[in-house]
C-alpha cells in the first residue's frame, strides 16, 4: 500500500509542474485572434509534453485504506471505511440508518 501511495504522490507532482504550461498552451491554440503559425506552433508545444503530465492518470484513493474502489469524493473514504466510521461514531452527527 505505501508503493501506490508514493506512486500518486510522484505522478502529482509531475502533473503540477506541467499543468500551467499545458494551460497555457490549450489557451493560445484556442485563441481564434492569433495567427495559425502560433496556434500551430502551441500545438506541437502541446504535444510534445510528457504524457505522464496527463490528468487522467490521477485516481482518487481512500486516504485510510488507499483503495480507488467506491471512493466518495466529498469524504475522501472508501464507502466501508467511512461506514466503519458512522458505526464507531467517530462522525460527529451521523449514525448508521437500520430498518
Amino acid at each position: 500500500m505505501k508503493k501506490l501511495i508514493e506512486k500518486d504522490k510522484k505522478i502529482r507532482k509531475v502533473i503540477k509542474t506541467f499543468e500551467k504550461r499545458a494551460f497555457i498552451l490549450k489557451t493560445i491554440r484556442n485563441n481564434p485572434s492569433l495567427s495559425y503559425l502560433i496556434k500551430l506552433n502551441a500545438s506541437h508545444s502541446l504535444h510534445c509534453l510528457k504524457k505522464d503530465a496527463s490528468k487522467t492518470l490521477i485516481s482518487n484513493r481512500c486516504i485510510a485504506t488507499v483503495s480507488k474502489k467506491k471512493f466518495a469524493k466529498w469524504t475522501h473514504y472508501s464507502r466501508i471505511f467511512f461506514l466503519k466510521l458512522v458505526k464507531a461514531k467517530k462522525i460527529y452527527g451521523l449514525t448508521k440508518a437500520s430498518w
